[in-house]
């Protein structure tokens, strides 16, 4: 523990200015950003007796090792500059909220020749259009099948698309009047962006516009005795309507607004967010956070409109936004949003009426929320700890093992072998430290060397950060004798390496208590082969073997036998099998790439523009392969020398004799890249 007056700064050394400022652990991680409207003042709080601060504050500090800081001109730009770092660095004492799902968006992907209305999850995408989020994905399918009537809007994939497109003929949803079918050009593209904007319009709130429209139309129809127009338009009106009711007017004055609500507790808290568009609530999602800093209520509302707004811009930020208490700085916040939206934006607490009402709505879904995750996480905590000392006292271990890393190989008869590594602590999956290795050492199939190999790559990444950190004098030898096939740690690609020293997380940095291989004996033998040529010897190591569940030690003749229903071998399994589901997922995805390579790729020199070029000149490699190398020099770019290494290149590919599907017979003609059909 460190004391805080060892690096305190000198009286006068800290500005009296807006800012912001990190704490650095011994290692110089970031653990803690901070802004401040004056630094000197914000940071000598942090520098009194340690009995006055608060736990959590105290513990931070007595972590640190370091303090620094940046002068910015405005509080807003302390504020953005916060956000920033915080997202950048991931300190460990500062308040993160995790979404507790995968909220689904409806989209309409604006950015396309054909705008595509479908729906979205994850990070949003440039030129695409959000509306949502939605509590579930069947609640936006209902909702656009309704909306089809009147918006027959482009839903299909690419593919069908495309196939479409080549064969003439619509899909379903063309022949039932719910597309427009641009594909076969029943409409240009220029009308069908219209009908992309005007659906864009009426999701965003504008509806009575198309409803009195439409009831004009319907009228002037039924006066001229076009009786069959008429009730369809009579049918559009009513689809509308029934899409509108499933939104239920909750601010009779149009209001574009979002309302957050928080529930805590001294250990965690919990934000609802709704989202209002023309008077009806059009999204709603929600965050939970550990209060691992010193925070009251202003605070996480602070948090959570940075993490609501911190990547969004225009008219993704509402004209009003209403909170429960103000944030420290409202002025700088507001500003700050104005900025993003790029006109005014209120900020403020209401007071009265319907969105006083509204936001007792969502405080009440705040404290379920809150309650909810409390009890879920309650039964899951019990759970994971009984597994993790089941598992320490099966293994002989002195301590529960909070960190887990598990290593799986995987190839296909020996070709494109690849390993993975997946890392739990305290029983859950931390997906951000997942990593994927290629065998590189050695050809050919041996999953007992290709264990060896990257266990030695992993740990022997782990040494160098602890030797580039200081916590070791020097990188102990190794007690072996010298590895040979992986290639040394100075020489592996970059991307596998820790990063500079900024604070930044690195990989590899943080050693597991337990190393679990997916295997028997061989492959137990191999992992802890590779951990005494490191000379690292307070690592556990184990093996799940697939065929009978058993766990297998280093030295021992017979496997330890866990009962069928125990918790612990249960969080082995998932741990094994969701090593061999990342490291299948990337064997797969290194053959598929392999599958789809052309003849083109054998001719040094010729970039993917030029074999683009070519494709679209020709139309596939078939008639490529039969263009003489005049015919090939008129593609632009194309000079006589690359057209007759093409030339070569395909006559060497070609196949013997044409593919044939052995179940109908139908010859397989080749597709544009190159393989067959």
């Amino acid at each position: 523990m460190a004391d805080p007056s060892s690096y305190r700064p000198k009286p006068g050394q800290i500005p009296d200015s807006p800012g912001v400022y990190k704490f650095r652990d011994e290692h110089r991680r970031v653990i803690y950003v901070g802004k401040a409207k004056s630094l000197r003042q914000r940071l000598a709080n942090y520098f009194q007796d340690l009995s006055g601060l608060h736990p959590r504050t105290r513990t931070m500090v007595t972590t640190a090792a370091s303090v620094e800081w940046t002068v910015v001109s405005t509080e807003v730009e302390a504020l953005q500059l916060e956000y920033s770092w915080i997202k950048e660095f991931d300190p460990r004492f500062n308040v993160k909220y995790r979404d507790d799902k995968s909220y689904p968006y409806l989209a309409v992907t604006l950015n396309e020749e054909f705008p595509r209305v479908q729906v979205m999850r994850g990070a949003k995408k440039k030129g695409v259009r959000y509306f949502g989020p939605y509590g579930h994905a069947w609640a936006i399918r209902e909702t656009v099948d309704l909306m089809l009537r009147v918006f027959p809007v482009r839903t299909c994939s690419a593919g069908v698309f495309k196939n479409a497109a080549r064969t003439g003929r619509p899909c379903l949803l063309g022949y039932i009047g719910k597309c427009s079918a641009p594909c076969v050009g029943r409409v240009t593209p220029e009308e069908h962006r219209e009908l992309a904007d005007d659906f864009c319009d009426f999701m965003a709130g504008r509806t009575g516009t198309y409803i009195r429209r439409l009831e004009k139309d319907m009228m002037a129809a039924a006066e001229e005795m076009e009786y069959e127009r008429a009730a369809r338009l009579r049918d559009d009106v009513e689809a509308l309507r029934r899409a509108m009711e499933k939104s239920a007017v909750v601010l009779a004055d149009a209001t574009d607004a979002d309302l957050i609500a928080v529930a805590e507790d001294e250990l965690e808290a919990a934000v609802q967010i709704f989202h209002v568009r023309g008077g009806r609530v059009r999204g709603q999602r929600g965050w939970v956070t550990d209060k691992v800093e010193n925070v009251d209520t202003s605070g996480l509302v602070e948090h959570a409109l940075q993490q609501l707004y911190g990547e969004e811009s225009g008219d993704a930020v509402p004209k009003e936004v209403l909170v429960p208490a103000l944030p420290e700085d409202p002025e700088a916040v507001s500003q700050w949003l104005a900025d993003r939206r790029g006109s005014q934006v209120s900020l403020r607490i209401p007071q009265r009426g319907d969105k006083k009402d509204l936001m007792v709505t969502v405080q009440r879904n705040a404290q379920q929320a809150l309650g909810l995750h409390k009890t879920k996480r309650a039964s899951d905590l019990t759970t994971r700890s009984r597994a993790l000392e089941e598992i320490a006292g099966a293994l002989g271990l002195d301590t529960a093992p909070l960190r887990i890393e598990c290593f799986d190989i995987s190839h296909l008869q020996g070709d494109d072998v690849v390993a993975s590594m997946v890392v739990f602590e305290d029983g859950l999956a931390r997906k951000g430290e997942y990593r994927r290795f290629q065998i590189k050492g050695f050809e050919g199939q041996d999953d007992v060397r290709s264990m060896h190999e990257v266990i030695s790559r992993r740990f022997r990444r782990y040494l160098q950060e602890k030797e580039r950190t200081g916590e070791w004098e020097e990188t102990p030898a190794p007690t072996g004798p010298a590895p040979t096939g992986p290639v040394p740690a100075a020489a592996e690609p970059a991307a596998e390496g820790p990063r500079e020293d900024d604070g930044r997380p690195r990989r590899f940095a943080y050693p597991p208590q337990l190393l679990v291989v997916d295997g028997g004996q061989p492959q137990v033998a191999a992992a802890k082969r590779a951990l005494d040529e490191l000379g690292i010897d307070d690592i556990a190591v184990c093996g799940l073997a697939k065929r009978l569940e058993e766990v297998w030690l280093p030295d021992d003749d017979d496997p330890v036998v866990l009962p069928r229903s125990s918790e612990g071998l249960y969080l082995l399994q998932r741990i094994r099998d969701e090593a061999h589901r990342f490291a299948i997922t990337y064997q797969r995805a290194k053959r598929a790439k392999r599958v789809r390579s052309s003849p083109l790729d054998a001719v040094a020199g010729l970039g993917d523009t030029r074999k683009q070029a070519l494709i679209k000149h020709f139309g596939s490699v078939k008639k490529l392969r039969q263009a003489t190398i005049d015919e090939i020099c008129e593609v632009p770019g194309i000079g006589r020398r690359t057209a007759e290494s093409v030339a070569v290149a395909l006559a060497a590919a070609a196949p013997a004799a044409p593919a044939v599907n052995t179940a109908t017979g139908e010859i397989m003609e080749e597709d544009d890249g190159g393989s067959t059909t």
